[in-house]
Formats: structure tokens, C-alpha cells, sequence
């Protein structure tokens, strides 16, 4: 203490200033120490939360990388309605159905519910799990799901092949379906009809519109 008055009155400086300089400097350093220690804190709980976002969004994402882009547009009610009445002339005694790009899986959990031996195929894991969770939680035993790419496809295995398109991609899925769906089999295309087949029957109208195709 004697040397630090020392000092003080060697310099001139009034010693009650220096002392209210001293804890002034020593306040700042521990406001300093925790500013850096919140900023550290809030950097890491936005590099957590973008993480997990990150997670989350990729399955949805991931898809729109590919070839083929189906976007994921849950089915109305009155789509749904329109195409069981489509499904409803179909003329395969095993009634087997495939949904592609399924989405939510609500076309291929009530095509089961009407007797439909009906699977779906979709891009996004998150969807097929749910779709998955659903038909549990439901006790649909014949609708199941996978994931899967669409041009990769056993088609003679199927009935009822049931498309939510998108324009872009029907010439290709025309093309498709001419070379791998056995006769006898039908095309239930919903939104964006094929361009160049002639439909066999039109059931509704607008985006609930169904186009069903006899091959």
C-alpha cells in the first residue's frame, strides 16, 4: 500500500482517481470475459440449431438433386376420391397398385383400406416412415412402402400404376410405362395428364383431375 501511494505522489496523480481507474479497468475485463462467454454460448446454440435443421430439411431436400423432381403436394380429399373411383373399374383380378412418389402415403392407405394389394415408393426417408408409422397405427397390412426411384421399377408387378406428376416429367414417364407395364394394366395419372396416350376415362375436373389410361 505505501509503495502504491508512492507512486501515486510521485506522479502527481490524486490516489481516490487512481483507485476508481483501477476498478473501472477491472470491471471492463470481467464485462469482456463475459461478453466473450455469452457469445461463445449463443455461437454454439446457432451452430446447434443449423445442424439440426440441416437434418431435418435434407430428406425433403435431397430429392430436388436428382434426375427427376417429384415435389411433395399432399393429395386433396377429392383427389383421393377420384382416383378410388378410378380404381374401382379397374379390371386386374389381383388388384395390385403402386403409388409413385407417395408422399404422405395417402393414396396407397386407402387403396388397402378398398382391398388393394398397394405399395408406395417415394425419395424422402421421412415420408416412407411416416407413411410407414401410419399404416401401423392403422392396421393396413397390405399397404406398405419403400424407398425408391421410380425409374427402377418392377412394373409387371402391378395393376394400377397411380402417378402425382409433374409436366416436365410426363413425356419421360410416358415413355416408361410403354416399355415396361404389362397389358391389361391401367394409369391413373393425377394433376398433368400423359401427352400423347388417350385417356380411356377423365374423372374430375381442375388440379383434382384424374386421367385413366388402359394399356
Amino acid at each position: 500500500m505505501e509503495n502504491s501511494n508512492t507512486q501515486n505522489s510521485d506522479c502527481g496523480c490524486d490516489s481516490y482517481l487512481v483507485s476508481l481507474v483501477e476498478t473501472s479497468n477491472g470491471q471492463q475485463a470481467v464485462t469482456n470475459e463475459s461478453g466473450r462467454s455469452t457469445g461463445l454460448l449463443l455461437a454454439s446454440i446457432t451452430g446447434g440449431a443449423a445442424i439440426a435443421l440441416s437434418v431435418v430439411c435434407f430428406p425433403f431436400v435431397s430429392p430436388a438433386l436428382r434426375r427427376v423432381v417429384l415435389p411433395y403436394v399432399p393429395a386433396s380429399t377429392q383427389q383421393v376420391e377420384n382416383v378410388m373411383k378410378a380404381l374401382s373399374r379397374s379390371s386386374g383380378t389381383d388388384k395390385k397398385l403402386i403409388d409413385l412418389g407417395s408422399g404422405d402415403g395417402r393414396i396407397v392407405l386407402a387403396a388397402g383400406q378398398r382391398g388393394f394389394q398397394s405399395h408406395g415408393v417415394e425419395l424422402n426417408t421421412v415420408l416412407v416412415l411416416y407413411s410407414k408409422l401410419t399404416a401401423w397405427r392403422q392396421r393396413i397390412k397390405n399397404a406398405t412402402f419403400s424407398r425408391q426411384d421410380l425409374f427402377k421399377v418392377d412394373y409387371t408387378k402391378y395393376d394400377n400404376i397411380v402417378i402425382f406428376g409433374v409436366e416436365e416429367m410426363m413425356p419421360e414417364l410416358e415413355t416408361l410405362f410403354k416399355q415396361s407395364l404389362k397389358s391389361s394394366s391401367q394409369v391413373i395419372a393425377c394433376r398433368f395428364p400423359l401427352p400423347n396416350w388417350k385417356p380411356a376415362h377423365v374423372i374430375g375436373k381442375g388440379i383434382d383431375t384424374v386421367w385413366v389410361y388402359e394399356v
